[in-house]
């Protein structure tokens, strides 16, 4: 990927990070997400335990770790759809600290989740327009006032055509989003997010159960948001997808972010492949093993 691809508010991305040193909870140059001290536990278990992390502006920030690290978690605590024990975050220097998911998003953070929550019932584009915020019909007075939201509803539309069109969706627009494959579910997703016209976007394995022929469609919205300047944190396990667009990788073990830094840095720490890298590379080593035999 060149220099130019990562090119942000005129700031390759790249250069935005040199200079930060690769370790946990290291500040950040100009963060638009800033957590601390957040803690969730479910009976005995700590699923969460963040003393501090800084996701950078600008930027696509990889959350990775092995299964039941917390990732998830942590996703659900940040964009209100579970609550901590205790703990506090800021996005845009505003606290949003045990707001509901919608008042998150009504101020700019968004998120996918991983089991894609498409309507299935509806179309394709009544999904879209159920992402945009702040309907003026949706009010009782609102609704009465016809030549109001008409045209918000026709302003609406026309950017809910307009992302469509964006993902490769535009010819489904009147399809049933239940009759979409699985990867097509996941472009509606991410689509439905845009409509609110977020500053940062948070992905939950955006690529699990794709097809393989859209999972670079999929990698090309992703770097195309950081190119608009959004700011991108995402959940994933395919390292090739990882090391390929992100600017920077934050790796969670047992709740506890273990080690931050650049792809390259993090490839070669040795906690993070005793973590999980090396999970991976004994699974790949036993397999070429027995192609040998």
């Amino acid at each position: 990927m060149s220099s130019d691809e990562k090119k942000v508010s005129g700031v390759a991305a790249p250069d935005r990070m040199a200079g930060v040193e690769a370790s946990p909870g290291v500040a950040k140059p100009d963060p638009v997400l800033v957590v601390d001290s957040v803690r969730r536990s479910f009976g005995g278990l700590t699923a969460v335990d963040v003393d501090h992390l800084e996701v950078q502006r600008g930027t696509i920030t990889a959350l990775i770790g092995p299964n039941g690290a917390g990732k998830s978690t942590l996703f659900n605590l940040l964009t209100g759809f579970d609550r901590v024990d205790r703990g506090r975050w800021t996005y845009e220097g505003t606290p949003i600290s045990g707001r509901s998911g919608h008042k998150v998003a009504r101020a700019g953070m968004v998120r996918t989740f991983q089991l894609t929550k498409a309507l299935t019932r509806m179309t394709v584009l009544d999904n879209m327009l159920l992402g945009a915020q702040k309907q003026f019909g949706e009010r009782m007075l609102g609704s009465l006032l016809r030549p109001v939201w008409s045209r918000e509803e026709q302003s609406n539309t026309e950017r809910a055509l307009s992302l469509l069109e964006r993902f490769r969706l535009l010819d489904k627009r009147n399809d049933m989003a239940g009759s979409l494959s699985g990867g097509q579910r996941k472009l509606l997703e991410m689509a439905r997010a845009l409509m609110t016209d977020p500053g940062m976007i948070m992905l939950d394995e955006p690529m699990a159960g794709v097809n393989p022929a859209l999972v670079q469609s999929l990698l090309g919205h992703i770097t195309s948001l950081r190119e608009e300047g959004k700011t991108v944190l995402f959940v994933e396990h395919d390292m090739d997808v990882i090391m390929d667009v992100s600017d920077w990788i934050v790796v969670l073990a047992q709740g506890q972010v273990i080690a931050e830094g650049t792809p390259a840095a993090i490839a070669s720490n040795k906690q993070v492949i005793d973590a999980y890298l090396g999970a991976q590379e004994d699974d790949v080593a036993g397999a070429q093993e027995g192609t040998d035999e």
